[in-house]
């Protein structure tokens, strides 16, 4: 999908969002369905064909998804159930809590044991690695459907550039506006306390992933010195990573991603440890699954919104005052718009 704005991190730019869409079809006629963000379209191939080996293991069974889980798990030991692999299983887990709640007629929010309530939403659309002056031209634009805070990547050459980015941003910003910035791992445990100290008096909402994301000794120490809260999480593989972050007291707000804890199945889990440790949890990408695992989710913070999807959703999701509410339909409300599929189809 060609983005509205390039996504520029410390680790690369991003200038169309690769999407593999899943479709989960069962005997009974019940589709479930999910898309996954591959950052480059080779990582969309190569997940695709660890569907197809998953659906030959596992065709005909019942829509389990722990049942599932376990099997498949089994049948990709030897090369271990992590990475694209792990990405392939957690696909497949939300495609399988989809169908169910179809099934059921509910929202996944309800099938889940929850209500649909509104989460407050960020705008993580723009505002990439890029000079003051292109960042501005941004700014307003991302607050259209009332969005109270925005997002902006960090990690400029010198802690001079990054003041200039925060800055501009916070001047063409009202001041209720708040701004979460995200380093993507580019700093050292050094550096990051020597701009994390230097950005304190800029009112960031939060620090996203500075060092290397599971440094966990180097986080605790960012986190135990800085007065900026720190955010990580968008790394973690599966909740044991999670529960040792946690365990190390390794940042104050966490953030899984939804493909990366492990599905529907991983995000609960999570949910309970982020719940039993008192710490907000934010969501990673996938907004239109995502905000119906936070409305379950107790410690519930942020949703991070991106629109790169939406062009091929029959029907897009919309943010209202800043907030994105799982809308009223059975199962997680993803369905395609096949016209527009067609038109962006990768070959």
């Amino acid at each position: 999908m060609p983005m509205k704005w390039p996504l520029g991190t410390s680790a690369e730019t991003i200038r169309a969002a690769p999407l593999l869409l899943i479709d989960l079809e069962t005997e009974e006629g019940v589709t479930g369905r999910t898309y996954l963000f591959c950052y480059m379209p080779m990582g969309a191939a190569v997940v695709a064909r660890v569907l197809g080996e998953a659906l030959a293991a596992i065709k005909g069974e019942r829509v389990d998804p722990a049942g599932l889980s376990a099997k498949l798990r089994r049948h990709f030991r030897l090369i271990a159930a992590s990475g694209v692999v792990g990405l392939a299983l957690a696909a497949l887990d939300v495609a399988c809590w989809d169908a169910m709640a179809i099934a059921a007629g509910k929202p996944l929010a309800e099938f889940l044991g929850g209500k649909r309530e509104a989460i407050p939403a960020y705008n993580s659309g723009g505002l990439g690695l890029m000079p003051p002056e292109e960042l501005v031209d941004q700014v307003e634009a991302l607050l259209e459907g009332g969005f109270r805070a925005v997002k902006l990547r960090l990690g400029h050459v010198t802690l001079a550039g990054d003041l200039a980015a925060v800055r501009a941003v916070r001047k063409r910003l009202p001041d209720e506006i708040a701004i979460m910035a995200d380093y993507n791992q580019a700093l050292t445990v050094e550096e990051a306390l020597k701009r994390g100290h230097s950005l304190e008096s800029e009112g960031l909402a939060w620090i996203e992933e500075p060092i290397e994301h599971d440094d966990y000794a180097g986080c605790v120490r960012i986190a135990r010195e800085l007065a900026t809260p720190i955010q990580i999480g968008e790394n973690f593989g599966g909740p044991n990573a999670m529960a040792a972050a946690l365990a190390a007291k390794a940042a104050d707000y966490m953030m899984p991603d939804l493909m990366r804890i492990g599905g529907v199945t991983g995000w609960m889990r999570a949910a309970s440890l982020a719940a039993a440790a008192e710490v907000p949890l934010s969501s990673h990408l996938l907004p239109e699954v995502s905000a119906s695992l936070l409305a379950v989710t107790a410690t519930a913070h942020w949703v991070e919104y991106v629109d790169w999807a939406s062009a091929i959703l029959a029907e897009p999701f919309k943010v209202v005052n800043g907030e994105v509410t799982p809308p009223d339909v059975a199962g997680s409300g993803v369905s395609w718009n096949e016209e527009a599929i067609a038109r962006y189809r990768m070959e």
